[in-house]
């Protein structure tokens, strides 16, 4: 005869053979990835922006869970990026600072674009099953005088709609090659617009097939070209580097968060996609740091202000709604193993990618981070002049644990930090810790020496 404790125990495991049976029926998630051009960590009012309400972006933060510690792994745009598609630290394919012409990026020591032998999440999913697509700026091949990049479908994207910075620029959006022109088919105003009505679109047209979407806006990169502008006597009077144009400019791209957030709840999706909202690197101009929530640094430095960003999952069901998790770390590199490992899809046997699985930390499982992370910021002078003054930062980082160190490779300065206690890192307490200096800096001196110079053949890969 069953005791009670035996019923209870054979009721738990039912139950937990339902769920798992249950799991396991469900459809794959939509994903999206939201990824702004240089958006501040503060630029919202969920991070405690202040500039202008923002209530799109404040309702996803309270659907879903907020991260404080999430760091993109460069400090500007195509290495950032190159790191959400690889899962892989970006120097590791000659990636340091932003794609220019063939010139300028060969003085900087890195390729023209990214070589399609990398690893795509984009191709893991879409042999899981997924219809992928691109809409908005890629910046990882293609314009300027970058004739030969390959094209979206040799990374593993079905669809595109991007800007000049691409190997197949959309033509409403690029009457010439540079950021916008005023004779664009698509406004600089109605950018972002534009490519939420393509994901709405993409998204209708695959109901019933599971959809991974790059939705990476540029219109909080400057030039700022409000609508509002434009309307004043045909011209454009007000300065595109102030901060009357970029109140402006985030208050439509926050109204454009809105139209896709009722949007999947219009197609009936929305309880079955998962959107990951974050930023490629760090504001510039940042007024005065108020964009960055007061960390150090902007755009173009290893300091936190330059690579601590924004970062927002939501996923009704799964991700706790209306949650903070300041405990975590995490990185871009993460995002490649985590939504593999969610979509139940099969990496490369060969692949050694640089991220983490962090599923349970998204589920709600605050967690320590067991690899470190690394960062290179330009080769030379030409490729690592900027910014000036006390923003400037050495041009390698590494952060293990609570620990953050920074060096010149071709120097001996280190500054050390704590994050836990000098997240705003005012104070370099690196002779208090020698023990502490000399294991990071060792690790990330080694790191850099391993990773690939430059040559004729990384510059410009053979195409199969």
């Amino acid at each position: 005869m069953r005791t009670a404790k035996q019923m209870m125990n054979k009721l738990l495991m039912l139950g937990l053979l339902v769920s798992t049976l249950a799991a396991s029926a469900q459809e794959p998630p939509n994903i999206i990835i939201i990824l702004a051009d240089d958006m501040g960590f503060s630029d919202i009012g969920a991070f405690g922006g202040k500039i202008i309400p923002t209530p799109s972006f404040d309702r996803l933060a309270a659907e879903g869970t907020k991260f404080t510690q999430y760091y993109s792994a460069s400090p500007i745009c195509s290495p950032s990026r190159t790191s959400i598609l690889t899962g892989m630290f970006p120097a590791e394919w000659n990636f340091t600072t932003f794609l220019n012409d063939r010139q300028s990026n060969g003085q900087a020591e890195q390729a023209n674009y990214l070589n399609i032998h990398a690893p795509s999440i984009a191709k893991v999913l879409k042999a899981a099953g997924y219809a992928t697509g691109h809409f908005g700026k890629w910046h990882m091949g293609g314009g300027r005088d970058i004739q030969n990049a390959p094209g979206f479908d040799l990374y593993g994207f079905d669809e595109h709609a991007s800007t000049y910075e691409s190997p197949e620029p959309d033509p409403a959006l690029t009457a010439t090659d540079w950021i916008w022109s005023d004779v664009d088919s698509i406004s600089r105003w109605d950018r972002t617009a534009y490519f939420i009505d393509k994901t709405l679109d993409f998204l209708r047209r695959h109901k019933g097939t599971p959809c991974f979407v790059n939705l990476w806006p540029d219109d909080m990169h400057t030039p700022w070209v409000p609508e509002e502008n434009r309307r004043q006597a045909g011209e454009f009077p007000m300065n595109p580097n102030e901060e009357a144009a970029f109140k402006l400019v985030l208050a439509e791209f926050d109204k454009q968060m809105g139209r896709l957030l009722d949007g999947l709840a219009e197609l009936g999706i929305a309880e079955n996609t998962l959107i990951i909202f974050t930023s490629d690197n760090g504001p510039l101009p940042s007024f005065k740091g108020s964009r960055a929530g007061g960390l150090r640094g902007t755009k173009l430095s290893l300091y936190e202000g330059g690579i601590r960003m924004p970062f927002i999952v939501r996923w009704p069901g799964h991700v706790p709604a209306g949650v903070t998790d300041s405990v975590s770390v995490l990185n871009s590199t993460d995002l490649f193993p985590t939504l593999s490992s969610i979509a139940s899809a099969e990496v490369p046997t060969n692949y050694k990618g640089d991220g983490e699985n962090r599923v349970g930390v998204l589920m709600g499982s605050p967690a320590p981070r067991k690899k470190d992370m690394y960062w290179e910021y330009g080769r030379n002078a030409h490729a690592f002049n900027y910014p000036k003054g006390r923003d400037r930062s050495p041009n390698l980082a590494i952060r293990s644990g609570k620990w953050k160190l920074l060096m010149d490779y071709q120097r001996g300065n280190v500054t050390l930090y704590d994050m836990e206690s000098d997240k705003y890192e005012t104070t370099n307490i690196a002779e208090a810790h020698p023990e502490i200096v000399d294991e990071l800096r060792t690790k990330l001196y080694t790191w850099r020496s391993y990773l690939p110079d430059l040559t004729p053949e990384r510059a410009n890969p053979a195409r199969k």
